[in-house]
């Protein structure tokens, strides 16, 4: 008796939480429905980028499953033979493989290591700049690289780099000295890869920082003066950490993408002649899918690459929850 009697007391105990924690949750409930009615035009203008989104970026990671598969054209994703983890092991076991990764993680780590910094330098510079004509025409004529595709920017390397005839090894030679291979030798290839990355891409970088920057308040600055901060140390101890938030969330970014080593400039700029410095883990996998027709494989390599890059993307996200920053998500 005691204990149905203890049973029964504990289901009256529940029905009445129940009870008491059923109006909060229509209250809630009838919240969120407020909210997303209040803001229902933000979310129609959303419904073109999640479908863009769906289409292109969700439905296609289905034929992630050809990397397991020996894929036919004939036959159809779903009609191919199984082959599990044979394109894996096959990979591992390449040494070309083990080149091409090697490649693209100091390529990567190049452009990490140089190019990141160089849009909040740029930014930080011009926010102390006060000539506002002078402010907008630097900023324009530092944006429009980006607007210029690889293809036509690796012309204007070559007519610039060329040992032959290119403007800056004439200066070079003008002055005494001997022609560089900076598109033909492996010294130098490398570097010239990341420092016209940088001078693409770094002009559009800012764009971000600059816009964190003019969320600053005007009164903080004004009340370090007060207290006889010089320019240096309000750009130290007030600027940066107020912007931190910001970088630490494209670094983030940057990090989630460490693979993507530029596949466009390289395709554009390498040859045969500094594979062995150049070549990337996408121009591999557009060798062996496309020109040779290893479809399976060369999806094997893309799934391997994207494991890679999601593993670093929440390793860099849960340090910077750490470190007592927002994150990602």
């Amino acid at each position: 008796m005691e204990f149905v009697d203890s049973e029964s007391a504990r289901k009256e105990v529940a029905l009445r939480q129940a009870a008491v924690q059923s109006p909060d949750r229509v209250r809630k409930r009838a919240s969120l429905l407020r909210y997303i009615w209040f803001n229902r035009y933000l979310y129609i203008m959303l419904i073109p980028a999640l479908v863009y989104y769906l289409i292109f970026h969700y439905i296609p990671m289905y034929g992630a499953v050809v990397a397991f598969k020996e894929f036919s054209i004939t036959k159809g994703i779903l009609g191919s033979d199984w082959a599990g983890f044979e394109h894996f092991r096959y990979l591992f076991s390449q040494d070309k493989f083990w080149e091409v990764f090697k490649n693209t993680v100091i390529i990567s780590l190049y452009r990490l290591a140089f190019g990141f910094p160089a849009p909040i330098i740029a930014a930080l510079l011009l926010n102390e700049v006060r000539s506002r004509l002078f402010k907008q025409t630097i900023q324009t004529v530092i944006y429009l690289p980006h607007f210029i595709s690889w293809v036509i920017l690796g012309g204007i390397l070559i007519n610039l780099l060329s040992t032959d005839s290119g403007v800056v090894n004439n200066i070079i030679k003008l002055f005494g000295g001997t022609p560089i291979g900076f598109l033909s030798n492996e010294s130098y290839f490398r570097s010239t890869l990341v420092l016209s990355m940088i001078w693409k891409e770094f002009g559009w970088n800012t764009i971000i920082y600059i816009a964190a920057l003019a969320g600053i308040s005007p009164h903080l600055y004004e009340a370090s003066v007060i207290d006889g901060a010089n320019r240096f140390q309000r750009l130290l101890y007030l600027t940066i950490p107020l912007i931190r938030s910001t970088i630490v969330l494209i670094l983030i970014l940057r990090l989630g993408g460490i693979m993507e080593a530029g596949f466009e400039q390289i395709f554009v700029l390498y040859h045969p002649g500094v594979y062995r410095v150049s070549d990337i883990i996408d121009t591999y996998v557009y060798r062996i899918g496309l020109t040779d027709g290893k479809f399976s494989l060369a999806a094997a390599v893309g799934l391997f690459k994207s494991l890679i890059n999601f593993t670093l993307l929440v390793l860099a996200n849960w340090l910077s929850r750490k470190m007592g920053e927002h994150g990602v998500y």
